[in-house]
């Protein structure tokens, strides 16, 4: 039997009463009616159970899903996904720049800018790959049998104990190509294959894109097979004949995870300067697949990096800017001040890191945006943007390594504005060649992905 993962009634029932939990609903009742009909809990870390589920307990999973999406939520006042709503509820939303407007030609980023910032999210997302889904003690243990702990460089199995590697395996499909005894090139990764995405989207329809053209895209250049977690139930939905944003809705119990935060780069890299039209831009994309707190995290990863590829502002002012886009009462804006008063107040990162998971790791998946996105910020404030510093400490903190690595390798590889800036050691291996299914970009090298960056940056 074909066991799909992500996408499977009885595996995502489990992951949407936790989620409800989350989200301020009380669906301890449907909790108890699952488990007493035998349900699973939910996968711990991959995306389907390990044995199928009874034809009877699949058509439960179903109508309990609908179920829980007909609670309210005492968390709606402060947590809307409407872009009208989230405005209303942010006092410092930044004001447009006079470029918005049409009266100031539009102040691109060079393309030394952004061919660094695209190095930077590979990097940052090459270092994470082979210990994504690792424990956190995995992780240390790994990169300390080989002397790289605290992470300074890629990973490498060259000197690690057999009963360590049987203990702690690397990811299965990422160790072969980004191991550093094994990268040559940049392998494929959906953090990078979003961008690119981004990129077509806008080439094909500008900045006034709509969820419905950003839909149509991926239903032509994404790979069903490409997809996870909430994108590739979003891409169920789109081929039910739903629409965004009932799309990010239906049956989806990720939509507060990571995934539109991985496609907000683009967002920020072609809106300089213009925070809130980064934001809005992002919000517009990740209401495709997202809600609440899973469309501000990518709505703050697009303000901080608009803010970023100005070149005029440090790694502190341009989180502080991206918190103005983050409703204040959100559970989102909560965790990135967490995480800023914890990077400020420790000295050493893996205090940092082990206060995030006292406060996270019980309650929230592995890859949901509010704990990832905390871990971002903690390692660019304790970095102070430097990039080797940010995306060391991104991984090292576990969750969703690759994932985080790129995120904050792209804004910390933003600020240091050229590729000669970033080591040798991150960016040799890339060899300028980026692999992936998404168009005709694969081998496509950074340079050349800088250059189309920066037509779209140039746009009136």
């Amino acid at each position: 039997m074909l066991r799909l993962t992500w996408v499977q009634p009885e595996d995502l029932i489990g992951h949407e009463l936790h989620q409800a939990v989350l989200d301020g609903r009380e669906p301890s009742a449907i909790a108890r009616r699952w488990k007493a009909a035998g349900g699973p809990e939910a996968p711990a870390r991959a995306g389907a159970s390990a044995h199928p589920a009874s034809g009877y307990l699949r058509r439960l999973a179903e109508d309990l899903l609908d179920e829980l999406a007909d609670l309210p939520s005492n968390l709606a006042d402060d947590e809307p996904t409407g872009l009208d709503r989230i405005k209303a509820r942010c006092p410092d939303w930044p004001s447009p720049s006079a470029r918005a407007s049409g009266t100031t030609p539009r102040p691109a980023p060079t393309p030394q800018h952004l061919e660094a910032a695209w190095l930077g999210r590979s990097a940052g997302c090459l270092l994470g790959k082979p210990v994504e889904k690792l424990p956190l003690d995995g992780i240390r243990h790994l990169a300390a049998a080989t002397g790289n702990w605290p992470l300074t460089t890629y990973f490498t199995a060259r000197g690690v104990p057999e009963d360590l590697l049987t203990a702690y395996p690397w990811n299965r499909r990422s160790a072969p190509t980004s191991l550093a005894e094994n990268i040559d090139g940049m392998p494929e990764d959906d953090d990078l294959n979003y961008p690119l995405l981004n990129l077509l989207l806008l080439q094909r329809h500008g900045r006034s894109f709509t969820p419905t053209d950003l839909a149509r895209l991926w239903l032509d250049e994404l790979p069903a097979g490409r997809t996870f977690t909430a994108e590739r139930i979003a891409y169920r939905n789109l081929l039910t004949g739903l629409e965004p944003p009932h799309t990010a809705r239906h049956r989806n119990p990720f939509r507060e995870w990571i995934g539109a935060l991985i496609r907000a780069d683009v967002h920020g890299w072609t809106n300089p300067g213009d925070p809130a039209a980064a934001a809005e831009q992002a919000h517009r994309d990740a209401t495709l697949t997202h809600t609440a707190n899973g469309v501000y995290a990518a709505m703050f990863i697009a303000a901080v990096i608009a803010t970023a590829a100005t070149g005029t502002h440090d790694v502190h002012a341009c989180l502080s800017t991206g918190l103005t886009v983050v409703p204040p009462r959100s559970r989102l804006a909560r965790a990135v001040h967490h995480a800023v008063q914890l990077a400020h107040t420790h000295d050493d990162f893996t205090t940092v890191v082990d206060e995030l998971h006292a406060t996270y790791a019980a309650t929230h998946h592995w890859v949901h945006a509010i704990p990832n996105t905390a871990l971002i910020t903690a390692a660019l404030t304790h970095a102070d943007g430097d990039f080797t510093g940010s995306i060391c400490r991104a991984v090292s903190g576990g969750w969703d390594t690759d994932s985080n690595g790129a995120t904050a390798g792209s804004i910390a590889a933003l600020l240091t504005g050229s590729p000669a800036a970033l080591p040798d050691r991150w960016t040799a291996p890339l060899k300028n060649r980026l692999a992936t299914s998404v168009g005709d970009f694969d081998g496509t090298g950074f340079d050349t992905l800088a250059q189309l960056t920066h037509q779209e940056a140039s746009r009136p």
